[in-house]
């Protein structure tokens, strides 16, 4: 994989050189919401840091920033009501994994039932 690129769209949004709708932060991790939603709650979670890949976070990552990153994507998933209905957290590693911006997220999805099925992720309306 690529080494990681500083004026990726996520780095730029970290740094406040581009907006987001925050959903939350601390200083661990961003959250906030995606400008294509695949679903009703559609929310990225981005560690603090230059990480490419989920193998490049728990690679070079401290132990605190793996814990607090994990830590900020439960309560993201809690504080938008998705606990009692359940949610699905993806990660997509590398080209053939699906990744467009190589920085490590999380993908928090919700709000709708889904499928068993572990392909393609279906467009909000489109038969599963």
């Amino acid at each position: 994989m690529s080494a990681y690129d500083r004026n990726n769209v996520f780095a730029r949004i970290l740094r406040g050189e581009l907006p987001c709708k925050k959903v939350y932060e601390d200083e661990f991790a961003l959250a906030f919401h995606d400008i294509h939603p695949l679903a009703p709650v559609h929310v990225l979670v981005i560690p603090k840091g230059e990480y490419v890949s989920q193998a490049d976070f728990c690679a070079q990552a401290s132990d605190a920033l793996v814990v607090g990153f994990w830590r900020a994507v439960a309560r993201v998933a809690n504080e938008l009501g998705l606990e009692a209905e359940g949610y699905r957290i993806v990660a997509n590693h590398g080209p053939n994994g699906g990744q467009l911006v190589f920085h490590f997220h999380v993908h928090v999805f919700g709000g709708r039932p889904m499928s068993h099925r572990m392909g393609n992720m279906p467009r909000p309306g489109q038969q599963e």
